[in-house]
């Protein structure tokens, strides 16, 4: 089999693009803001919040756990959902990066 499009870029490039697309759909920004708001919460809490299927949210919640944007634990029959701290550090030290490359770069270009 041959390479894919992904080989040819770093792991850590992979994984910044990887964590973007999980933004990619508004249901999922929304998520993110309502646990953002909470201390923890469970599938049906978030149905509840917004005009989608729960089995559209789960499909959104499991894009998100993925990506590692969330992480969850298992109460009883039900899973409780929570924003992964790590993902921000590392979006963090990330952007970070970036801004002081800009404003090394600053006025050397268009």
């Amino acid at each position: 089999m041959g390479a894919t499009k992904t080989d040819h870029f770093t792991e850590k490039q992979n994984a910044i693009a990887a964590i973007a697309k999980a933004l990619g759909h508004p249901a999922r920004v929304a998520i993110l803001e309502y646990l953002m708001k909470t201390e923890g919460c469970i599938c049906s809490d978030i149905v509840n919040e917004l005009p989608l299927a729960q089995p559209t949210v789960s499909q959104h919640l499991k894009e998100l756990k993925t990506a590692g944007w969330i992480k969850g634990n298992i109460e009883g029959n039900a899973i409780c959902y929570c924003i992964d701290e790590k993902i921000l550090s590392q979006l963090q030290v990330y952007f970070s990066g970036m801004a002081s490359k800009l404003e090394k770069k600053k006025n050397n270009c268009c």
